[in-house]
């Protein structure tokens, strides 16, 4: 018995024991809990009661190189419900369809959702959201929001691009320097019962949003002005399919303008620019159509370039040391090439003819006669030395590469043919980019329009810096090559380039599309200014032009007024 009490009183103790470490344990967390962590704590039982609206930042601006305003924002409203907080449902669904112009279904099946908060409507303008604040319904919320405006229209509307309903960015800049321009959100936390109502005395706190930052680029509001509107109207003339055009700093890479026409309204990004009836299109041909209109030819198309593409052939010649200046060349209006009889655009021939007057004459047969002294390999190999295999890294996204023939694949054919810019393809600003380099002593420069980052008071917080890459020819070949094409403009094809008291340097082309028993034509004309420095590049193509469509003809007079205009504007005096 005495053995069994013993044993009993063991077992309590045991018990009592385990107990007390037990509530030493428990007392010791909710000390923990309520001294340590009791800032964690009341966050979490805070955001429990709390909802939360997002409120848009502000994008940066987009400026132009005199900090003309391309891109801003104008101030717009969200409007949102609240299910638990609606009194008056049916003035709710009566309000908001006659304001917002919704079908009265659409806004009912928003009111009667039990939600948090549901949003009805973004992007509302600011006068109908004021009207719809004034009539004071429970559980109908009016936050004032940002939507980007742009005041120039369609001015550089491919290059620029836009945002979408969410205010990011969708193509060109806006999407590229998205992270500059987008700002960080702010937000409304509102404080709420358990059933989820706001506690009116409480109110509200707010979170500011932070502005995006603002983004200087190198395009020229009045050269864009004054090229768009020579691309519109050569176009016009021309009945053409469209007309590019790109003006940029050979020796830095800035590009002063780039046109693209038709271009489209910025501020209405989603109707067609063509005028066609959109209504019997299935959603993903209105898609096609709308991704084709704000395709960026520039930059996100290649083509064949024609006789432009000389400049390449002749400078690589003098380069690699195959052909010297004082070469002669015999032109009879044709070369046979293998089995193939390859024309000049001559038919009667050029006769006998130097180098300088080949370039002058755009002669077919002596630049073919260039590339095959050259050889495959060595051509290949300048090709690629160039640049011209890579990618120009300008600063739009969805730039397009070079369509090339593999190294196996090129016979003496191919090589006579690409030797004046045929059987290949490349983009105009990779034409822009390989021209530079022959005429500015051999540098290869980056395209690019970003410049510099500003805050909200015009402060410069980071200047863009580019890649730059020597030694793409010698400076006596690019020295050369200056004269050659100076010479084109003064005596030669591009003679309607000529500007009185300037000297100009360029290169015509006329090239035929694929297939080419379409019959249908590329007119294109490259001119740099003053030939023997040069300071701005330009670059006019003409795509399926009506009636004559030579290069010289169509193109050349183009970049002529251009340049009559924006040489005095850049400061660019007459030397004769």
């Amino acid at each position: 018995m005495k053995k069994n009490m013993t044993f009993h009183k063991r077992k309590i103790w045991v018990v009592l024991l385990c107990c007390i470490l037990m509530m030493t344990g428990l007392i010791g967390r909710l000390v923990y809990l309520m001294c340590f962590r009791s800032d964690y704590y009341y966050k979490k039982a805070k955001e429990l009661h709390e909802r939360e609206r997002e409120i848009k930042a502000a994008r940066g601006e987009i400026l132009d190189a005199k900090g003309k305003v391309l891109a801003s924002n104008r101030t717009v409203c969200t409007i949102s419900v609240i299910h638990s907080q609606i009194k008056e449902p049916e003035k709710v669904i009566a309000l908001l369809s006659e304001k917002l112009k919704i079908d009265e279904a659409e806004v009912r099946k928003r009111v009667e959702k039990i939600s948090s908060i549901e949003i009805v409507k973004t992007n509302v303008e600011k006068s109908t959201g004021d009207e719809i604040r004034e009539c004071s319904l429970a559980g109908v919320k009016v936050d004032e929001d940002y939507k980007r405006y742009y005041p120039c229209g369609s001015l550089a509307s491919k290059v620029i691009g836009f945002t979408g309903g969410d205010n990011q960015g969708i193509i060109g800049l806006e999407v590229k320097y998205e992270e500059i321009l987008r700002g960080q959100p702010g937000k409304i936390l509102t404080t709420t019962d358990a059933r989820g109502v706001e506690i009116d005395k409480l109110g509200e706190t707010r979170e500011k949003p932070i502005e995006g930052k603002s983004l200087m680029i190198s395009l020229d509001v009045n050269i864009q002005e004054f090229a768009q509107q020579s691309a519109l109207k050569v176009m016009e003339e021309k009945q053409a399919e469209r007309v590019s055009i790109l003006l940029m700093n050979p020796q830095n890479g800035e590009i002063y303008a780039c046109v693209n026409v038709p271009e489209f309204d910025l501020n209405d990004p989603f109707t067609l620019n063509t005028g066609v009836d959109t209504s019997a299109m299935t959603d993903q041909q209105k898609q096609d159509a709308l991704n084709q209109m704000w395709r960026n030819q520039c930059v996100n198309d290649t083509y064949e370039p024609g006789s432009t593409f000389k400049i390449f052939t002749s400078s690589a010649a003098l380069l690699t040391g195959t052909s010297k200046l004082t070469d002669q060349y015999y032109c009879p209006g044709y070369k046979i090439v293998e089995d193939r009889r390859i024309r000049c655009h001559k038919a009667g021939g050029h006769g006998s003819e130097d180098f300088t007057k080949a370039l002058e004459n755009s002669c077919n047969p002596a630049l073919m006669e260039m590339g095959l002294r050259m050889g495959v390999d060595r051509f290949y190999q300048c090709f690629s030395d160039y640049g011209l295999l890579s990618l120009t890294g300008i600063d739009i996204p969805g730039e397009a590469g070079t369509i090339m023939h593999k190294l196996d694949n090129i016979g003496e054919v191919e090589l006579a043919t690409m030797t004046f810019g045929q059987s290949f393809q490349i983009t105009p600003v990779q034409l822009a980019v390989m021209a530079s380099s022959v005429v500015n002593g051999g540098r290869r420069i980056t395209p690019h329009f970003g410049v510099a980052v500003q805050d909200q008071e015009g402060k410069i917080l980071k200047e863009f810096s580019y890649p730059v890459k020597k030694g793409i020819v010698t400076e006596k070949v690019s020295e050369q090559m200056r004269e050659i094409l100076e010479k084109v403009v003064a005596e030669g094809s591009g003679k309607k380039a000529y500007l009185e008291g300037y000297r100009i340097g360029g290169k015509t082309a006329t090239s035929q599309t694929l297939p080419r028993s379409a019959h249908k034509y590329i007119s294109s004309f490259l001119g740099f200014a003053p030939a023997n420095d040069p300071q701005v590049l330009a670059v006019c193509i003409v795509h399926d032009p009506q009636g004559i469509y030579y290069g010289g003809t169509v193109c050349a007079p183009v970049v002529r007024t251009i340049f009559e205009n924006i040489l005095p504007y850049l400061g660019i005096e007459k030397t004769f």
